[in-house]
């Protein structure tokens, strides 16, 4: 699985768009998860979520507010300010202001027992990471990758609820929500505050659905 490559092809729908039925619609958010935190988001992605629909097919539908927020902060700012905020959360030679790896936020350090574990159950998966991927395989993106096969993949045995629920307890839900407060808590995240906004509210929705599971 190359986890560093997300398709930007197929226009943006509201995440519950009539349109899309619910495991399609999960794997498309995941894909742009992934699209806009991995690197600076292409400026085709930017213009497809411009673009996108922003009215649910029913009042209060899932994602509803904080979609039409995303989209609407993105419409606002320029490519170049959303280039420029990536920068300054996440780029940077040294120290970013913000991390995107699960090790930092479950162990205080880099590379260490979280990255080992996962990297253990990527294996048993037969997932890798793709070699033309820079970062490790805890960067929330590529698990957001991770996910995606996991629910869109054709393989049964490894692409199933199941399979979704333990990877997502064990290796994002413990720590999603801490990398959206220090986005949110940072005071030049503009773009980023509403796209953790969203995440927080996705994994929110997907913990619920896989406590239904249990």
């Amino acid at each position: 699985m190359t986890a560093s490559k997300v398709s930007t092809n197929n226009p943006i729908a509201f995440p519950a768009s009539s349109g899309l039925d619910e495991e399609t619609a999960r794997s498309e958010l995941y894909g742009l998860l992934a699209g806009v935190l991995y690197a600076y988001p292409a400026i085709e992605l930017i213009a497809q979520i411009r673009a996108a629909a922003t009215d649910a097919p029913a009042a209060g539908a899932f994602l509803e507010e904080p979609w039409r927020n995303f989209v609407g902060v993105t419409r606002s700012m320029t490519d170049q300010a959303i280039h420029d905020e990536y920068e300054a959360l996440f780029g940077g030679m040294s120290k970013p202001e913000v991390y995107l790896y699960g090790s930092h936020y479950l162990s205080g350090f880099l590379n260490e027992k979280p990255l080992a574990r996962l990297r253990t159950d990527l294996n048993n998966l037969g997932l890798e990471r793709s070699e033309a991927m820079s970062d490790t395989e805890d960067h929330f993106a590529y698990l957001c990758e991770v996910m995606r096969y996991l629910i869109a993949g054709e393989d049964v045995a490894v692409a199933n609820l199941t399979r979704q629920r333990e990877f997502f307890s064990s290796h994002i839900q413990p720590w999603a929500n801490l990398m959206c407060d220090d986005i949110q808590s940072n005071t030049k995240a503009h773009f980023y505050t509403s796209l953790a906004e969203l995440i927080r509210a996705f994994m929110g929705i997907e913990a619920q659905g896989f406590d239904m599971l249990v």
